[in-house]
């Protein structure tokens, strides 16, 4: 599926030029156009600010205005945090993103506009695209940092094809523990706290264990687990061993 293009609108700082091209590498972006740049290109600002992603900035095309920008393109989406009174859709990152996936999905070229960073486009500009994007953000201060507003609107792009769970374990060796294991290491812990007495309460034995099943049932263990609680519950049954080398206290 082909990405969306960047399209940078006479960015003013080097750093930013070079800190976007970094966030668009981090996802999966690689179409970098940049309009009228105010300090001029080459930029060693940009190239040292591009650490990693040096080949997006090398690859970057110039353009002298924004219409030559997106000449080539079928769809358009313009980043704006002001409010435009245009007659023209104002999506969030997320819905905008949806829209780009199902019109690259068809074929269609797209790209995303990025204003400047002191002043934003300029209506005439905001005009050539299809719809606005507006990253809602806090009524008090809703200006993004340029390469932030591309990283942000990476992120949405990139978490669509992402394949990572929302959530995970990271479990190494181990697996997790079956109901026989789990029931194992109940069966001893409860043993032993009848031993010392815990559990003496004859009216109050059952809820108490319940109550415990429970703690453990909700920990979702694994193997090593409860291996590691049975060895506890051991260690702690025989009572503490003097470490070689160590007076007691």
């Amino acid at each position: 599926m082909s990405a969306p293009a960047v399209i940078l609108v006479r960015p003013q700082l080097g750093e930013n030029i070079g800190a976007a091209a970094r966030a668009m590498k981090n996802f999966g972006l690689s179409d970098m156009r940049i309009v009228a740049p105010r300090d001029g290109w080459p930029n060693s600002a940009a190239t040292m600010m591009a650490v990693g992603a040096v080949d997006v900035l090398e690859a970057a095309r110039f353009f002298d205005t924004t219409a030559e920008a997106v000449a080539d393109l079928e769809k358009v989406w313009a980043t704006t945090a002001r409010r435009r009174y245009m007659l023209k859709p104002v999506l969030t990152p997320r819905r905008a993103i949806d829209d780009m996936r199902a019109a690259v999905g068809e074929g269609l070229r797209c790209g995303i506009l990025f204003g400047p960073e002191r002043t934003g486009m300029e209506n005439e500009e905001i005009a050539l695209a299809d719809a606005m994007l507006r990253v809602p953000a806090s009524p008090g201060f809703t200006s993004l940092n340029l390469a932030q507003a591309v990283l942000l609107i990476g992120y949405e792009w990139f978490q669509h094809e992402a394949e990572l769970p929302e959530e995970e374990i990271r479990k190494g060796r181990t697996e997790l523990a079956t109901k026989g294991e789990v029931e194992g290491f109940f069966e001893h812990l409860i043993g032993e706290l009848d031993t010392c007495g815990f559990l003496r309460n004859k009216q109050q034995r059952p809820s108490m264990i319940v109550n415990l099943r429970n703690i453990f049932l909700r920990a979702n263990l694994y193997e090593q687990e409860v291996r590691t609680l049975r060895g506890v519950i051991t260690c702690l049954v025989h009572g503490r061993r003097p470490i070689p080398g160590r007076e007691e206290q």
